[in-house]
């Protein structure tokens, strides 16, 4: 058996490279389908690691809480682009209160709303986000010059901003902002401080954005409700036990008797229930694009049936040559078979050094735009390859080397 393999093996290798140019675009649709395979898999892992990194610099000790209910498995209704107006600034005080919720460290609520931003002649247009006091405690950040807004400016309508780096950069240049007044909706604000730099974390830009008390966020925008309450608690041991209490805190201020969660009208996570979310969607969608990937495996497939099948018919004198001293079908058939075997092998070879090396290149070119990307190549995703391209040479191999085992050896040395 060994000594078959072995001769088939040499006679296969010696007939793709008679026909060297042939044989590379046979095998190119092989190399573009396993490096396709392997990019996308090594780019949704890197992406997927990148994004659940960037969660959970946030801290794994949050809550989040939503207007609108869903269930657990369900989006939310904001995520689907319904306007839900069931939370207000007053929950997020009740949950502050620790005889409510006595394992919360601070909250923050949250009005968002966009506006161009006003000082001199220039303009810039950003996020509008009315936010509580509790905000650099909750979601991290520093003040890198001034000062951020007290609970007292938080609840009095006070007109002050705290500015993002990259507004402060577009307005101010180098120039210092604090003290200055800007202008937002036609109304005058006193810059009070200006954010450290701290780029986009969880898909949000941090530096471009400007920073309201939330009561005075609410009257600029026109809304009296949140779109979203943040609160840290103590200690991940405790998230459990500081969800319930939320969600009763809520019932309670919103009338709501049954205690099963039916009829909530707001949706309490956790950090891990966000972590699991997004692991699941983006498992689902790099699965779907390394499949549609692989499709142009099967492409590359059908060439190689219709390669080998010019194969046969070049080669039918040979065919009948061999077959007149001696050779049966089994060896015919095992011939043509191995040459497209060995086809799909050395292209998904190639492949996976292409798709390998596509990877890192794209993992640089992140890493250089600033971003922590993981290198990720999985030993799955390169034995799934050479797996599926020596099945493929299997499959679109068969019909080819049947056609040529079953030559008449007189017709064929016949054949011209």
């Amino acid at each position: 058996m060994f000594e078959f393999l072995k001769q088939h093996t040499r006679n296969s290798i010696f007939a793709l490279l008679a026909n060297k140019g042939r044989s590379f675009l046979t095998m190119l649709g092989i190399i573009i389908g396993v490096a396709a395979v392997i990019i996308i898999v090594a780019v949704g892992a890197g992406a997927q690691s990148l994004i659940l990194a960037q969660v959970k610099t946030l801290g794994t000790n949050l809550i989040g809480v939503l207007p609108g209910h869903s269930e657990e498995d369900s989006p939310f209704g904001a995520m689907m682009g319904f306007s839900v107006t069931t939370l207000t600034y007053e929950d997020a005080l009740a949950l502050s209160e620790k005889r409510n919720v006595p394992n919360i460290i601070d909250v923050v609520a949250y009005s968002k709303g966009s506006g161009a931003v006003v000082w001199g002649a220039n303009s810039y247009d950003t996020q509008l986000n009315g936010v509580t006091a509790g905000y650099l405690i909750v979601e991290g950040g520093k003040v890198g010059r001034g000062r951020f807004f007290t609970k007292e400016e938080e609840k009095n309508f006070t007109r002050v901003v705290v500015l993002g780096s990259a507004v402060k950069k577009e307005l101010f240049g180098e120039s210092d902002a604090v003290g200055r007044r800007v202008r937002i909706k036609s109304q005058s604000f006193e810059v009070i401080g200006v954010m450290e730099e701290r780029g986009i974390v969880a898909m949000q830009d941090y530096d471009d954005q400007v920073l309201l008390p939330i009561k005075t966020a609410q009257k600029l925008i026109g809304v009296n409700h949140v779109g979203l309450i943040r609160a840290k608690v103590d200690h991940e041991d405790n998230i459990k036990r500081a969800m319930r209490d939320v969600e009763a805190t809520l019932r309670e201020r919103h009338d709501i008797a049954d205690s099963s969660g039916r009829n909530d009208d707001f949706t309490v996570r956790s950090a891990a229930d966000a972590l699991a979310m997004i692991t699941t969607v983006t498992d689902a969608l790099r699965y779907f694009l390394a499949a549609m990937a692989a499709l142009s495996l099967v492409v590359g497939g059908i060439g190689i049936m219709n390669i080998m099948l010019i194969a046969v018919t070049e080669r039918t004198r040979e065919i009948g040559l061999r077959k007149a001293i001696g050779a049966n079908n089994l060896n015919i058939l095992g011939q043509f078979l191995l040459e497209a075997v060995t086809v799909t092998l050395v292209g998904g070879i190639v492949g996976i050094m292409v798709g390998v090396a596509g990877s890192f290149l794209i993992a640089i070119g992140i890493r250089f735009a600033g971003y922590d990307w993981a290198f990720v190549v999985s030993f799955f995703s390169i034995l799934l390859a050479v797996s599926v391209s020596v099945a493929i040479g299997l499959i679109f191999g068969i019909y080819p080397a049947f056609k040529a085992s079953k030559l008449d050896p007189i017709e064929a040395l016949r054949y011209e």
